[in-house]
């Protein structure tokens, strides 16, 4: 991790601090998913087949999962992971039905009643990344908010392994949440089906899930196509940034920072803080537990591009973590409640030395399916909400109308729109002379 100084550094160097690393490949992406995307949109199957050939290195004669290969992967999977994945399951169906948006009835002038109505959307479309690391916890991300929100078809697409099976682990869970249809594709080509529909894979309204630069780019992409989809937001690799002050762990530090550097070769982590002391010892101890696991060259990379920042104090972290705008923040600080007001840009937030990130990213009940790349400035989390669409309704009586009409009057006419003034002040005058 490269090490700065906050306070040394010029504008310029601030904004070139806080990047991402998947930026300066921007435009490679950006045209290789254009070009996926115009394949399966010109050979449907064909090009998925022959994209999930080139890409993957599996050949298809099925794109979607048979019940035969559903049954063989509850028969293959650990009883002990099989509890793991149901109460993950169960915590996460607590909070999204709690946290669930409600219908309401307002009467906000008397004869004058609004009403907010809640309607699942209709077909949806869920990606379960499976590249170096099957996610079977994205299924319950996903699935369960969708089932709550009540939607009526849900598909899944997940890469299928070498031996042209999904992960035993992601389809059970899928069928623990009640999915049915999964289909072997993965990268921008199931974006592009998920999106444009094939004679296999079904054309979905609103599409969800995290991934790595050429998902997000196709999901973007397809979103901003004519009557495309919907996107739960650009949720893209996967980012956290560590505020921790001089009493933190610096081990505690490193392994929060590594949980996340190994997502992926483009992952990043940023630890930002006042102490060069800690700094130091938490450069030292990433290296020596990275060289302890499993996938330490992919975090290697992840590192590469990675940032230990020291800061003048806290109310500069926050600042700075405010300006970077992390998928996940930790704050690994002495009291972190008091700094959780000053938070205004995070997609989730991990309090004090006993809260890792991977609780959230597994079975703490909250979702894992965030904004990335510093669209939590603007962008929330997947919950119950993001699979519902919320449709206003109003009803007046006449003495509503009477009442609220002349606000609608005069506000049209100040717009220049008489034909919207007419639609009411015709009313008024058919009240007028229904009035004895």
């Amino acid at each position: 991790m490269q090490s700065l100084i906050w306070n040394d550094l010029s504008a310029a160097q601030r904004v070139q601090a806080l990047q991402r690393p998947v930026r300066a490949r921007g435009a490679a992406v950006r045209d290789g998913v254009a070009r996926i995307i115009e394949q399966v949109r010109a050979d449907g199957d064909a090009a998925l087949r022959l994209l999930t050939r080139r890409h993957d290195g599996v050949t298809l004669d099925v794109l979607e999962v048979s019940d035969a290969e559903f049954d063989a992967a509850e028969a293959v999977l650990d009883t002990t992971l099989k509890t793991a994945i149901a109460e993950a399951a169960a915590r996460i169906e607590q909070f999204h039905a709690a946290t669930a948006p409600q219908p309401a009835r307002v009467q906000t002038a008397p004869g004058v009643v609004c009403e907010r109505m809640l309607r699942p959307i209709t077909r949806v479309g869920l990606y379960v990344p499976a590249g170096s690391a099957p996610l079977p916890s994205t299924v319950l991300m996903l699935a369960v908010p969708a089932r709550l929100a009540g939607c009526p078809e849900v598909v899944i697409c997940t890469p299928a392994r070498g031996d042209g099976r999904c992960d035993a682990a992601v389809l059970h869970a899928a069928r623990r949440c009640g999915v049915r249809r999964v289909f072997k594709l993965g990268g921008a080509q199931a974006i592009a089906a998920l999106a444009l529909g094939s004679a296999s894979v079904p054309r979905c309204d609103k599409l969800f899930g995290p991934g790595n630069a050429w998902v997000t780019e196709a999901k973007q992409q397809v979103a901003a196509l004519p009557g495309g989809p919907a996107i739960d937001m650009p949720a893209g690799p996967s980012e956290v940034l560590v505020i921790a002050d001089a009493a933190a762990d610096a081990r505690i530090v490193a392994a929060d920072l590594l949980s996340q550097a190994e997502h992926g070769p483009d992952s990043q982590v940023l630890l930002v803080a006042p102490s060069a002391a800690l700094i130091a010892a938490v450069q030292t101890e990433v290296m020596r537990q990275c060289a302890l696991l499993p996938r330490a060259a992919i975090a290697l990379q992840a590192l590469a591009a990675s940032r230990a920042i020291q800061v003048q104090d806290l109310a500069q972290a926050v600042a700075v973590s405010n300006d970077y705008a992390p998928e996940h923040l930790i704050l690994q600080v002495r009291a972190p409640h008091a700094l959780l007001e000053a938070v205004h840009s995070a997609g989730s937030v991990f309090l004090g030395a006993w809260s890792p990130e991977s609780v959230g990213d597994y079975c703490s009940g909250t979702n894992h399916v965030l904004p990335t790349d510093g669209h939590a400035r603007a962008w929330s989390g997947v919950s119950v909400a993001s699979f519902q669409k919320q449709i206003t309704v109003q009803e007046l009586d006449r003495e509503g109308l009477r009442g609220i009409g002349p606000c609608a009057i005069t506000l049209a006419r100040a717009e220049g729109l008489e034909a919207h003034a007419r639609a009411v002040s015709l009313r008024l005058e058919l009240l007028a002379e229904a009035v004895p």
